[in-house]
């Protein structure tokens, strides 16, 4: 194959777009303050710009490798680049927040039809002792497309605003087009599988409701998020056991599971996944909202993150074909919550932003080793007629993990925000007159103190416009004090995720010293 003889060209072509897929994850939240001012909406809306994204790109992951056996990886990939661009451009075109929501879910189809590709290409490209390198500049493209987002997104966002971050996906992805024209053989793996459609909707359906009772809990209370969670989990239950029936083709082989390896880097996955759509939310609230820092300003100060973590990855993926890739990947994920834990300390609402940077480097360092051992590691422990299936199962948990992290860092910010603002207020309300401190205290409270934690980030209840100009002053105050401890609150959650991950590395067994790589031609899922 006449291609063949170019296989890092046509790599490179593949990542172009895939590296497309993955900013668009992380860089929409450099744009979230903006977004709720300009759109004039809440956090909870906004939130589901990034939700909606990565409901709509894991749900379709696992038919859409079948769909490249059936018609050609290249096929579907270019078909995919088409969808993704095309509604990047409807998604900078929107004029409210639920068109906008509706572009990135046909954003985040393109994506899955792309993804899955991806890996089919590197199977076939590459030789099983070529493949690690490989699969580390691929890993390393999505660690540092999620990291770079921020960075990318707080120049476009501060120059010409929020819109642009979509916009300026159209003639990267015209260009990708181009190169996959050109570089990418039309390789026809010309296996025909069936689609488990039951298998989907439940899959589908279950994650939606799981998802949307978490992040709707604040908005619809919480004893009916608990039923929709509830049924979501049913759904997905009802998922496992019609997989197990599926004598067919399953959407999901379980067998795979049986493969202690996968399972493990699998459930690694969804932990980092969590861990780095949360924190990078949580973090550019931060800056903008409680340091006051410029969309660019904050996309600068997260720049030296993305340089360390683009640096090391290409050394991680050599790294891994060498030694065991379960230290490096402990390493990369212990690395990161300690980067977080820096942070964290150092958080006050008037924080110098250089005395972030020690713990940024360090987290920078973290992943830049966490995703090309996680996903050599990974992949690698099943036999080659189960490696396109892994390959999709584990792009979606990864996914899964990125939408529950946006899901539950939204609703632990807006709870923690309300409730601290109480006590600062209570706090603040001691230095003023007697007569002005329960207005003081009831600015805060109720309707008027969940437009300040939902609405517009580091504004001031409306309170503040009769009151003297002490009250004034610690109005905001409070305000940044409340997000500041919602900030620190939530960083638990990656960190949390992030140490769950590294136990489960912990118990991986690492390579056997088997080649278990599959045929270059025989690629199946």
């Amino acid at each position: 194959m006449p291609k063949r003889t170019r296989p890092w060209s046509a790599l490179f072509a593949l990542c172009l777009g895939f590296f497309m897929v993955m900013l668009d994850i992380s860089i929409v939240n450099i744009a979230v303050p903006s977004m709720v001012r300009e759109l004039g909406t809440e956090l909870t809306a906004v939130i589901w710009v990034t939700s909606v994204y990565l409901l709509a790109y894991a749900v379709p992951i696992l038919p859409a490798g079948r769909l490249g056996d059936r018609f050609g990886p290249k096929r579907v990939f270019v078909a995919g680049l088409l969808v993704f661009t095309g509604a990047s451009l409807w998604c900078g075109l929107s004029g409210d927040v639920e068109t906008l929501i509706v572009a990135r879910a046909v954003q985040g189809f393109g994506a899955a039809l792309m993804t899955p590709q991806t890996t089919a290409f590197i199977t076939h490209l590459f030789p099983p002792d070529e493949r690690g390198p490989a699969m580390g500049a691929w890993g390393g493209v999505a660690g540092l497309a999620m990291i770079a987002g921020p960075v990318l997104g707080g120049v476009l966002v501060d120059h010409l605003g929020w819109e642009w971050i979509f916009f300026a996906n159209v003639p990267v992805g015209l260009i990708a087009l181009a190169l996959t024209v050109v570089l990418v053989p039309d390789w026809r793996p010309g296996n025909s599988h069936r689609f488990d459609v039951p298998g989907i909707l439940l899959f589908g359906a279950g994650l939606v409701c799981v998802v949307f009772g978490i992040q709707n809990g604040q908005t619809y209370g919480w004893g009916t998020a608990f039923d929709i969670i509830g049924a979501g989990v049913l759904l997905l239950g009802g998922f496992v056991l019609w997989q197990r029936a599926n004598r067919r083709e399953p959407l999901l082989p379980l067998r795979i599971f049986r493969h202690r390896d996968f399972s493990l880097g699998t459930a690694s996955a969804v932990m980092v996944g969590f861990a780095m759509t949360s924190l990078l939310l949580v973090f550019v609230i931060y800056l903008q909202s409680v340091l006051g820092l410029s969309p660019a300003d904050a996309g600068l100060l997260i720049a030296p993150l993305a340089v360390v973590s683009g640096g090391v990855a290409p050394f991680a993926g050599r790294l891994s074909d060498r030694v065991n890739p379960k230290y490096l990947l402990m390493s990369g994920m212990l690395a990161l919550s300690g980067g977080l834990c820096v942070v964290s300390l150092v958080l006050i609402p008037v924080s110098e932003p250089l005395a972030l940077l020690p713990g940024l480097l360090l987290c920078g360092l973290g992943v830049g080793f966490t995703f090309s051992p996680m996903n050599n590691v990974t992949i690698n422990s099943v036999e080659r007629s189960l490696v396109g299936s892994a390959s999709g199962i584990f792009n979606t948990a990864r996914q899964v993990g990125g939408v529950l992290g946006s899901a539950a860092v939204g609703v632990l910010l807006e709870a923690q925000t309300r409730a601290s603002m109480a006590v600062r207020a209570n706090e603040a309300a001691a230095m003023l007159p007697a007569g002005i401190r329960q207005r003081f205290v009831d600015g805060f409270a109720g309707e008027a103190g969940s437009a300040v934690a939902a609405g517009e980030f580091g504004g001031v209840p409306e309170v503040a416009a009769d009151l003297p100009v002490q009250a004034r002053e610690l109005l905001a105050q409070v305000t940044g004090a409340a997000l500041t401890d919602a900030v620190k609150a939530a960083f638990l959650l990656p960190v949390g995720a992030l140490l769950v991950g590294v136990v489960c590395a912990a118990s991986l067994r690492g390579p056997i010293g088997q080649d278990r790589s599959p045929d270059r031609m025989t690629v199946t899922r």
